[in-house]
């Protein structure tokens, strides 16, 4: 068996642009043989608000313009219609809290009004020349080592600095856009970084995600998670398209099995050690 996709994006996210929709996500699901999906959408802030740290640092949020405030009753009433209309798939609530360190007011007030089953806690943007950036960007105006070394300092201070989410997505989000130029993407020299990061994670009890949208994290960085400490892994498709719910998975499988993960008996889905 499949499982459970964790990480699922559908209308109500600002960033699929009429590509998917919330039912034709569940209809993949059931089709796919995935047992649960969660449809964890975007929460990200254009501006800072009351209670969020960034407000005292002076960096300019507003990554990028498409962002818009998630619909919080549209996105519950889309809930219960899939809930009633696919009553063998376990459908889970949630959103991707985008640098909650930075916007823990926000993203607070909000995760607080939703009662979500799952938060994920991510970080695409980094700071640069006093503003937020996505970090992959960076890849154009710095050596890519340093862009990722950057973006691990700065997850580090995320999951430090943020008890709102449960599972960590994308570990290393700008690899997605490693370029060619640089070669081979070197996962064993940042070790040090890594590990640092699985640290922190593992010692606050959380879950590691495996995203299958970016390139499948390796055996071996699997291995480093469980030296850390860490005992718990999620799958996450990062779908913002229909068919690619569960996609890659049975890679993902193969690969965490091959770090020593396996099913756990909770009905979260969670691998564990």
């Amino acid at each position: 068996m499949l499982p459970a996709d964790h990480h699922v994006h559908s209308e109500w996210s600002y960033d699929t642009f009429g590509r998917t929709s919330m039912i034709a996500a569940c209809q993949r699901a059931a089709d796919a043989g995935v047992p649960a999906v969660a449809f964890t959408e975007h929460l990200d802030f254009s501006d800072w608000g009351p209670g969020d740290p960034i407000g005292a640092t002076g960096i300019k949020p507003g990554w990028w313009d498409a962002i818009r405030p998630l619909d919080l009753p549209g996105y519950q009433a889309s809930l219960a219609e899939c809930r009633d209309r696919f009553r063998s798939l376990r459908i889970l609530s949630g959103v991707e809290a985008g640098e909650p360190h930075l916007f823990a007011g926000s993203a607070g007030a909000v995760i607080r009004a939703g009662s979500f089953d799952w938060v994920l806690g991510s970080l695409h943007a980094l700071a640069w020349e006093d503003r937020l950036v996505n970090s992959s960007s960076l890849l154009r105006t710095l050596p890519p080592a340093e862009v990722m070394r950057r973006y691990f300092a700065e997850l580090l201070r995320l999951i430090e600095g943020s008890g709102l989410f449960q599972i960590l997505a994308h570990v290393d989000y700008p690899r997605r856009h490693w370029p060619r130029s640089a070669g081979p993407y070197p996962e064993r020299e940042f070790e040090e970084e890594y590990r640092a990061v699985l640290r922190a994670l593992a010692g606050s009890g959380r879950v590691l995600e495996i995203n299958t949208y970016s390139p499948l994290l390796s055996a071996t960085l699997l291995g480093w998670w469980r030296e850390e400490g860490g005992t718990a892994i999620s799958f996450g498709s990062d779908a913002h398209v229909s068919w690619r719910v569960g996609d890659k998975f049975r890679d993902a499988m193969a690969v965490a099995e091959a770090a020593g993960f396996r099913p756990g008996r909770d009905e979260n889905g969670f691998w564990r050690s």
